[in-house]
């Protein structure tokens, strides 16, 4: 049973669908273009939501870096890669709740005008990065983690659409405070799945060699 287990391509090093690794490559510099336009737009609006979506660009940006370097390598590894990735969601989470927390306290109200316009052009950016990798969203738990990845992006750039208009039609700072919390709460989800898909993977992995 176990040599059976060691001899299996899922739990040894793998070939590459070509299609999977191109998908990632475009999904790293799409990640990488649009953190650097969110961010500089989040810091001229002031908006919470856009910052968010900005620092979750950048972590998808090291995940699939990551993700790139470990997919042709066993599942232990690539179990290892999804851990890490759903550590840093959890993170990631907790820092948007806090400063949603701080944004509260300091009563800061965004531009909604810029938040709405650079919303749309990340969700023509995530859709399309979407669509490339839904066809793997299936597979191991690094795999499952990209998918992951971008469907919350997608998610949270029409959560962050919406707090421009909630912004712009109250004048308040409430709208982009609650999809701040949304997505906070959308990461430590999805962190805790991919922790848990990936602890699964990497026991299996362990069980094959003892």
């Amino acid at each position: 049973m176990s040599g059976q287990c060691c001899a299996s391509e899922t739990h040894g090093p793998q070939s590459v669908d070509p299609r999977f690794r191109r998908a990632l490559w475009i999904a790293l510099w799409v990640n990488l273009g649009m953190f650097l336009v969110e961010f500089a737009a989040s810091l001229a609006s002031g908006s919470v939501a856009l910052l968010a979506d900005a620092v979750d660009f950048f972590a998808d940006s090291a995940n699939y870096i990551l993700s790139l370097y470990v997919l042709s390598m066993g599942l232990l590894w690539r179990g290892r890669a999804a851990l890490i990735k759903g550590v840093t969601m959890l993170i990631f989470g907790l820092a948007v709740l806090s400063k949603a927390g701080w944004n509260l306290h300091t009563g800061a109200t965004p531009e909604p005008l810029t938040m709405g316009v650079v919303g749309a052009l990340a969700l023509v950016a995530n859709v399309g990065v979407a669509l490339l990798l839904f066809a793997h969203r299936s597979g191991d738990a690094n795999m499952r983690s990209v998918w992951l990845c971008s469907r919350n992006d997608a998610l949270g750039n029409v959560a962050v659409m919406l707090a421009a208009v909630g912004v712009f039609g109250t004048g308040t700072a409430w709208p982009d405070l609650a999809v701040a919390a949304i997505m906070g709460g959308l990461a430590l989800h999805s962190g805790l799945s991919i922790v848990g898909h990936a602890r699964s993977d990497i026991a299996e992995a362990k069980a094959c060699v003892t």
